[in-house]
């Protein structure tokens, strides 16, 4: 028996991280090549660093806890989920701890940048309202420091350190311009060399307000053959391109061009990313595309020097300036295992799955993992604010979405204990909709629920599908609940066209509701998830468990 512990216990972390593969968007073609988005799901603002031949990827988060993303890749193209950088908005300081405790909608953090130095991993971001920050940890799967306020200040974004040979420690950033109002600068200022505070004033080192590169945001630092490289785009998200200026002066004056642009593809943008120097002797590129309600999704593209210069994607007229690839050879490695982030989740484990995020910082009482194979979700207890949408609600627990097309399926029971409680399958965004199990005195109304500009105001509305007996009830007399056993879906077609599904046998679907236009969040993609709601504040709360959540084709 003591044995048989000891395989089992052995076991566990082997178990935990399996490679997961999606059924709806794979990049590998699995003939040494790849197809773009490496990422097809909401990564924005990818930057990358590599430490051997271990690959490491962050991206912007927001409002949405955890924050900061850790990402692993072997070959820059199958890649992981293995932790996060905040478990919290920010940890350590219980006055933005508390500021965070409701949904910040375009808050938080933007446009990180990951670095390796000394054998520490480090992560600087800037919070728009806030100034920049800081996290660092010497293993990126495991626990990160608390967050270090390096440069205070509303307005502050897009920051990226640069350590140089002699020790110095440097950072590049850019302007919000809709906290200062300042736009398409990029500024360059020497920090401590242990990069935790600034001691030098910032230096305007490129203005694009004069030569056309407009919206100039997103730097990233770096330092090759003699010259100090940022690379940044430029243009805005959807229609922009990418820059690179180089300086034998760290303050420069510096000299730029265009290297990257839309070209004659079809690939819009393409936006912010980092470049990264293999093992292997390769450059690549990592950046986003925008794809409206979908986000932004990461691409990669090769990356060479030519005459001191990046050229990055597919230079074919030997212009200087790359166009991005659709389908490519993949980057040397030995890797060859095919595996992406994780998706599906059987809520097998007391671990939530990485997949999953809360609009706010987490608290316990909006739901928790369990040892049984489910996840409980509690109704929240709606408050003035948040009672004509789900736009200030913070348990809602969420995942980016995988692919164009997809269908995602739920298994769950709704518990309720009061008039009105409702809980179910919810696709968030400024506009949402949802497919909800509501009690209607002693059963439950299967209803669609949907709400149009969220953002600005608009009211939930309600459309009556059936009628639901319960399958179960307590059998207690106090307080007690009735439950409902039912399976939910929701089919995303081409374009973020969603139709919702109902079961109750999880064999038979029937088709339900009204069809309903995905719809982007605050500077995020539109993300599928579960709610759970109780109109009242003064009633014991209902429930939801969710048995699994299986993405399929």
């Amino acid at each position: 028996m003591k044995k048989l512990l000891t395989l089992l216990f052995l076991s566990v972390p082997l178990m935990m991280s399996a490679q997961y593969k999606s059924q709806v968007w794979c990049p590998d073609s699995g003939n040494g090549t790849y197809t773009n988005p490496v990422l097809n799901a909401d990564y924005s603002d990818p930057d990358i660093c590599v430490v051997g031949d271990d690959y490491y990827l962050t991206a912007s988060t927001f409002n949405c806890v955890p924050g900061l993303p850790i990402l692993h890749s072997k070959d820059l193209v199958n890649w992981e989920i293995i932790g996060y950088a905040l478990q919290s908005l920010y940890s350590g300081d219980k006055q933005m701890e508390a500021h965070f405790k409701t949904p910040r909608h375009g808050e938080g953090v933007w446009a990180p940048s990951i670095r390796y130095h000394k054998g520490e991993f480090y992560i600087y971001w800037g919070d728009p309202d806030h100034g920049i920050y800081m996290v660092k940890t010497k293993d990126p799967a495991g626990r990160w420091d608390d967050p270090v306020l390096v440069v205070p200040g509303k307005g502050l974004i897009d920051s990226c350190p640069l350590w140089d040979e002699d020790g110095r420690c440097y950072l590049v950033n850019a302007y919000a311009a809709s906290r200062k109002h300042i736009n398409s600068v990029l500024m360059v200022r020497e920090l401590s060399a242990d990069g935790t505070r600034a001691i030098g004033n910032p230096v305007i080192v490129f203005d694009g307000n004069q030569n056309g590169n407009y919206t100039s945001e997103g730097p990233k630092f770096y330092k090759y053959n003699g010259y100090y490289y940022i690379m940044w785009p430029a243009g805005g998200v959807e229609e922009g391109w990418q820059m690179a200026a180089r300086s034998k002066n760290i303050y420069g004056p510096y000299e730029y061009r265009t290297v990257m642009a839309k070209g004659k593809s079809n690939i819009n943008g393409p936006h912010q990313g980092g470049w990264v120097h293999t093992p292997y002797g390769e450059d690549w590129f990592m950046n986003f595309q925008d794809k409206g309600c979908y986000g932004r999704v990461v691409h990669l593209n090769p990356m060479k020097w030519v005459d001191g210069w990046p050229v990055i994607g597919v230079d074919k007229d030997g212009d200087g300036c790359g166009e991005p690839v659709a389908k490519y050879t993949k980057p040397k490695s030995n890797f060859k295992t095919v595996m992406n982030p994780a998706e599906s989740d059987e809520f097998n484990s007391p671990m939530l799955g990485k997949q999953w995020s809360w609009h706010a910082n987490y608290d316990e009482e909006w739901g928790m993992t369990t040892p049984d194979g489910f996840m409980r979700i509690f109704n929240y207890a709606r408050s003035e604010e948040t009672k004509h949408s789900l736009w200030g609600v913070p348990n809602l627990l969420l995942q980016k979405t995988p692919a164009d097309v997809f269908t995602a399926t739920a298994k769950v029971r709704v518990a309720s204990k009061a008039e009105g409680q409702y809980a179910g399958l919810l696709l968030m965004g400024m506009n949402y909709s949802g497919l909800v199990v509501r009690r209607t005195g002693d059963g439950f109304e299967l209803q669609q629920l949907f709400c149009k500009d969220a953002d600005r105001g608009g009211n939930e509305t309600f459309k009556t599908i059936t009628s639901l007996a319960p399958t179960a009830k307590d059998q207690v007399k106090y307080k007690a609940a009735i439950y409902e056993d039912i399976y939910l879906r929701m089919q995303v077609k081409a374009g973020g066209k969603v139709t919702f599904f109902y079961s109750m046998d999880g064999k038979k679907f029937q088709k339900c509701g009204d069809e309903f236009q995905m719809r982007e969040g605050k500077w995020i993609g539109a993300k599928m998830g579960f709610l759970s709601i109780e109109p009242e504040v003064k009633v014991d709360r209902g429930w939801i468990d969710v048995d699994w959540f299986r993405v399929t084709k």
